[in-house]
């Protein structure tokens, strides 16, 4: 799933907001009509929708009441009409803010970030630039998402979220095989390895998952 469908037919304006939205590591998508808009989000879906109003072919108002008719997905609109009516007529169909152009990137990144710590704080973890969605298991470094087995997944959400603690082998095993696995406590050894060949800079030289010598292992923020 796209964490962000930016709908925009000023394509210079689209593509600031989204160098700005993928440095802060969020995935974007653009769609410069309606009609596009519509197709991405029922292919792939999106966290966020930030939709302009005045599209060629359907509008935004449409937009947004199509994505409602089966969704709660949060609807930013962001628009150059400035009317209390038009605002009024985006808020009743549904979105969850209005924004007037010319838009400040500052106060735009804000609210997004604050509709996204809202909605999803208790399903991701956000750790410089590793993004986890434990809903959907998923993992993105930089933006560009990672392939994980279930046991890399799990081992590293169990990591991250005890960061700073000196964890256990015998404990990180037993939370992610089970102590009463046929695995080997090697296994765990591998799973490391392939993780820091994953996420870290350099594997070799980690600088987040490092290793307490006669405990197990830890996480750490840079």
């Amino acid at each position: 799933m796209t964490d962000i469908l930016i709908v925009e037919d000023n394509k210079e304006l689209a593509g600031l907001l989204c160098d700005f939205l993928r440095a802060e590591n969020y995935t974007v998508s653009v769609a410069e009509t309606g009609e596009k808009a519509l197709s991405l989000y029922e292919k792939y879906g999106a966290r966020l929708v930030v939709l302009d109003i005045m599209l060629p072919g359907i509008d935004g108002f449409a937009v947004c009441k199509k994505i409602r008719e089966d969704s709660n997905t949060p609807i930013l609109i962001v628009s150059a009409k400035t009317d209390k009516e038009d605002k009024l007529n985006g808020l009743m169909l549904g979105a969850d803010d209005y924004i007037e152009k010319p838009y400040d990137i500052d106060i735009m990144l804000a609210k997004i970030g604050g509709i996204f710590k809202r909605r999803y704080a208790l399903d991701e973890i956000v750790d410089g630039d590793l993004r986890i969605n434990k809903v959907s298991r998923t993992v993105y470094k930089n933006g560009v998402q990672l392939e994980m087995t279930a046991k890399e997944f799990d081992l590293l959400v169990l990591l991250i979220e005890n960061k700073g603690k000196a964890l256990t082998k015998e404990y990180l095993f037993n939370q992610i095989w089970g102590s009463d696995s046929f695995s080997e406590q090697q296994t765990l050894t591998v799973h490391i390895k392939w993780l820091r060949q994953k996420i870290e800079g350099d594997a070799k030289n980690p600088k987040h998952i490092l290793t307490v010598w006669g405990v197990g292992y830890k996480y750490e923020s840079i």
